[in-house]
């Protein structure tokens, strides 16, 4: 079983009469990549700021490492914080932004010159050691601030939205970067985001937070592909949801009347519910299958017409109308050169899925 490094057991914060974050419990793993996803004001950067001890809970406990930190001061916790400025001096070169926090705790100059060198190689930073932030890009100032917070080896490191400042290809560069950082140093890094590929592509388990509360902890594959309420299933990249109730149970599989589609839908994945229940039913796009011809008996499946589309380059997008008015997403990658011989807007298709490919949510 993994090791528990960061316990927070029923923690509330308030400002006046807002509850920031209500009665909020986690675990958090030593050496793991755990990510705080959600929209602006539903509590993770307060949860982040109370972990780091810049703010203290109205209630509950925090404690890290074995050490409840109730009551200690930031300087005093084994965390660190690379904050989404990045917060470095203007007038100090790289090598003394790296050691600043090292000369504030009093360590001998032969290791911090060692350690500062050790950083700046693992952050790729070394040439540019003399050079002072203004000379730098996003992306290089972005690699001192990770060198500085990793160099006085925290046991846990706190990241406030690190990417948010750069440019979408930097950003993607940077996100495998930082991952092949947090696993050669082996720290625990606990990021705040509201991006959420950033989220799926960088963490070994995300938290998906709303209105100060969890709504599902999980890695990136379970959260996605079996989302727990209806709020992480629209979240969560795109899906489609089609309103129903439980109509009967058969064998390994619930069928589910949904009147906007005309039809039982089959679906594998569903909680224990009786007959009747309201729920809905949730197909992320790229598990539907376009086809002109009518799919066979083992798939679900539906009619109507192209409408909306859109070529993504190594996607395309279907928006499909029903005879009900409902339109239904579709993505298709493009595995061949497209050469008009596929989809087009007006054809009429059957939109097909398998009954694994689904997901049941109560409404």
């Amino acid at each position: 079983m993994a090791e528990t490094i960061i316990s927070i057991d029923a923690v509330s914060k308030s400002f006046g009469s807002f509850a920031a974050v209500n009665r909020l419990s986690l675990s958090i793993h030593r050496g793991e990549f755990f990510s705080l996803l959600g929209a602006s004001g539903c509590g993770k950067t307060t949860l982040l700021r109370m972990l780091a001890g810049l703010e203290q809970p109205s209630e509950g406990r925090i404690v890290i490492d074995g050490t409840d930190m109730t009551g200690v001061p930031p300087y005093l916790r084994p965390v660190n914080m690379m904050f989404q400025s990045y917060a470095l001096f203007p007038h100090m070169t790289v090598e003394q932004n790296v050691a600043f926090g090292l000369r504030q705790e009093g360590w001998p100059k032969d290791r911090i010159r060692d350690k500062v060198q050790e950083m700046l190689d693992l952050v790729q930073m070394a040439p540019f050691g003399r050079r002072k932030p203004a000379q730098l890009s996003g992306g290089q100032r972005q690699r001192v601030a990770l060198a500085r917070s990793l160099a006085k080896e925290p046991k846990v490191l706190l990241l406030d939205e690190p990417l948010a400042a750069l440019d979408k290809k930097l950003r993607e560069q940077t996100r495998l970067e930082l991952v092949k950082i947090q696993h050669r140093v082996g720290i625990t890094f606990i990021m705040v985001t509201h991006d959420q590929e950033e989220a799926m592509t960088m963490s070994s388990r995300i938290a998906v937070m709303k209105a100060g509360s969890i709504e599902q902890i999980g890695a990136p594959v379970e959260i996605y592909e079996y989302p727990a309420s209806i709020f992480v299933a629209d979240f969560i990249g795109a899906a489609n949801m089609f309103e129903g109730s439980i109509s009967r149970h058969h064998d390994s599989q619930v069928m589910v009347a949904c009147p906007d589609l005309g039809r039982d839908v089959a679906v594998t994945h569903a909680p224990p519910l009786p007959v009747g229940a309201a729920v809905k039913v949730m197909v992320r796009p790229e598990k539907l299958l376009l086809s002109r011809d009518e799919p066979g008996a083992q798939m679900n499946w539906l009619r109507g017409r192209i409408g909306d589309m859109a070529y993504l380059g190594g996607l395309s997008a279907y928006h499909i109308e029903l005879a009900s008015g409902l339109s239904v997403q579709a993505t298709q990658a493009n595995l061949k050169h497209v050469d008009g011989g596929g989809p087009s807007s007006g054809d009429e298709v059957y939109v097909a899925w398998h009954p694994a490919n689904a997901v049941v949510l109560v409404q």
